[in-house]
């Protein structure tokens, strides 16, 4: 069966496509096959992501690893009983239809509440949840004091996860990896950046997440997305000397990658 990365939170802004981007491309790299689903139908950025790498490789003729992009299947309202959720059954069958031709299946989450995301965190094997390093990101995961010394509560999207765990047990299923990314990390050791890594820490060990650094701000991230490309393509097209910045976001990738720990998965770019 294909290993599920589902990629999420309920905060728009900390990373999440260009996180699933990278997790997915760097795995096609390393030669596995990789399917990936947009249950942000609204936005749609990991699809865009894609669609522009797809056009950047017809246009330019480079052999790039391609990644498989699927849209959810429709599903006749007439064929589903009484109390049936539509959209359980569009994740369901897409999931059913990826599995025997894909080692992953990455699913990018939009950042709000959906069904959809709901039912996709239940059928997390290793589930992502990039995170700005700031208090108003880290609401997300609990509600804290005011000195951000003492957690006061899990948050709604905790009890989420949680409900999912709860969801796989039932169902004999193992339990879902849940590791926290901490994106934008500031590069001085400011009282804040100390406060927020105690705080996360603490938490983990009480809710139960793994926490992997992510990706410092840096520019070269905007400028890729309109060709679709990562950190792993810039030799591929040309960038013979790459400067200190793009060296230290692609050992950042490398550092991810292997804190993962994704199963027959050995980082090696």
């Amino acid at each position: 069966m294909a290993h599920i990365i589902v990629v999420g939170n309920e905060k728009g802004g900390a990373g999440k496509s260009t996180v699933s981007m990278h997790v997915a491309t760097a795995l096609a790299r390393l030669g596995h096959k990789v399917s990936c689903l947009d249950l942000d139908l609204r936005q749609r950025t990991l699809s865009r992501y894609i669609e522009n790498r797809r056009s950047f490789i017809q246009k330019s003729g480079l052999d790039l690893p391609r990644l498989e992009f699927h849209d959810l299947p429709e599903i006749d309202a007439a064929s589903l009983k009484p109390g049936e959720n539509i959209y359980d059954h569009r994740l369901s069958a897409a999931i059913a239809r990826l599995e025997p031709d894909s080692d992953f299946i990455l699913i990018d989450c939009p950042g709000s509440h959906t069904r959809l995301s709901q039912v996709a965190h239940s059928l997390a094997d290793t589930l992502i949840t990039p995170l700005n390093d700031s208090f108003i990101d880290f609401d997300l995961l609990a509600r804290i004091d005011s000195r951000g010394e003492k957690i006061l509560g899990p948050s709604v999207y905790s009890e989420m996860v949680w409900n999912a765990r709860q969801l796989r047990a039932q169902a004999g299923l193992k339990p879902i990896d849940w590791i926290v990314i901490r994106n934008r990390l500031g590069t001085q050791r400011m009282v804040n950046k100390e406060k927020m890594e105690r705080a996360i820490n603490m938490l983990s060990t009480r809710i139960g997440f793994r926490v992997v650094p992510g990706f410092s701000e840096r520019v070269i991230f905007r400028e890729l997305f309109p060709r679709g490309l990562t950190l792993l393509d810039l030799r591929d097209i040309g960038v013979k000397q790459m400067n200190i910045s793009n060296v230290a976001a692609r050992q950042e990738l490398r550092d991810m990658m292997k804190g993962l720990r994704l199963p027959g998965v050995e980082v090696d770019f």
